[in-house]
């Protein structure tokens, strides 16, 4: 009889995290919130649609680089 509870192994958990975090980055590049970010605004010189797609996509490698490099 197999356990009732069994424990993830960390290998799977960290599978599970990073397909959380691409498809959270699906979410941040598709149109409802582009859309928000598509107007003629300015931060420092440069356009807030553009500023809003490097930020995400900077926050995209932080995070997955976290995931890989970290032991659990």
């Amino acid at each position: 009889m197999p356990p009732l509870a069994s424990p993830e192994r960390p290998e799977q958990r960290r599978g599970q995290q990073l397909l959380f975090v691409a498809l959270l980055f699906g979410v941040l590049l598709n149109f409802p919130l582009l859309g928000a970010f598509q107007h003629a605004g300015r931060v420092a010189g440069i356009p807030v649609l553009y500023l809003y797609v490097l930020v995400a996509w900077a926050a995209l490698v932080l995070a997955t680089g976290w995931l890989v490099r970290s032991r659990k």
